[in-house]
């Protein structure tokens, strides 16, 4: 894994965690004594990957001036700088030196995720892109009702329990992908992998057995300040 591109998505404003990320980018909110980054790319050490790029645009020295060039972390960390935003899947456009299979990831992600485990099936599926996903269970606390046409009840579920398979923000690519990302053109992921589905690429989900929580909200973050402290061990496995 050490030759293989990782490009970590670190240039959003965190707009759910306001107040805090007005002047603190998300990706270096702390989980216990360190930034959320810095527990990915602790992670991304351990499975074995070595060449991180970081994509900034918000408060992009603070995150610049805090991880360097990566070598305290025994990495090779190297930045590209939107100008103007350009979303989770344009800001690829923008590194250099991408590498015949690359990763794309957020930077506020607390998982156990195993990503060298995901990159080798994405290499051996030989499919254009891999999605990350999780089952998410949703609660809704109402009577959820189906009509037909003309208004007539079909259904009356009381409070039901829905899951979903959601994205967890990491994404496994070929390089034949960056085809299918413009330079320096607005493009998020998803609408991505539904061009690339298409153009008849194949888009393949991997589900792991793993524990996910994106930080983008404060009841996620006080969340996971709890299960970081608790299970330390578990996603800081060095």
């Amino acid at each position: 894994m050490k030759d293989i591109r990782v490009v970590i998505l670190a240039g959003g404003k965190g707009t759910r965690l306001r107040p805090y990320t007005t002047v603190f980018p998300k990706p270096l909110m702390p989980i216990d004594d360190m930034p959320i980054l810095e527990v990915v790319l602790r992670q991304l050490k351990f499975f074995g990957f070595r060449k991180i790029t970081i994509s900034v645009n918000h408060l992009a020295d603070l995150i610049r001036t805090f991880f360097g060039d990566g070598r305290k972390l025994g990495l090779d960390i190297s930045y590209c700088v939107e100008d103007k935003p350009l979303g989770t899947a344009g800001s690829v456009s923008l590194v250099e030196d991408i590498t015949e299979y690359f990763l794309v990831m957020n930077g506020d992600l607390l998982t156990t995720l195993d990503y060298g485990a995901m990159m080798r099936w994405h290499m051996e599926s030989q499919a254009t892109a891999t999605i990350g996903v999780f089952p998410r269970v949703v609660k809704i606390d109402f009577g959820v009702l189906e009509l037909g046409p003309a208004g007539q009840l079909d259904q009356y579920k009381e409070k039901p329990t829905l899951e979903f398979l959601v994205s967890m923000g990491v994404n496994a690519f070929h390089k034949s992908a960056m085809e299918f990302i413009p330079r320096g053109q607005y493009l998020d992921i998803p609408t991505l992998m539904l061009n690339l589905k298409k153009a008849g690429k194949t888009v393949l989900g991997y589900r792991s057995d793993c524990q996910w929580l994106d930080i983008g909200r404060p009841d996620d973050y006080e969340e996971a300040l709890s299960i970081f402290e608790q299970n330390r061990r578990f996603y800081l496995r060095e």
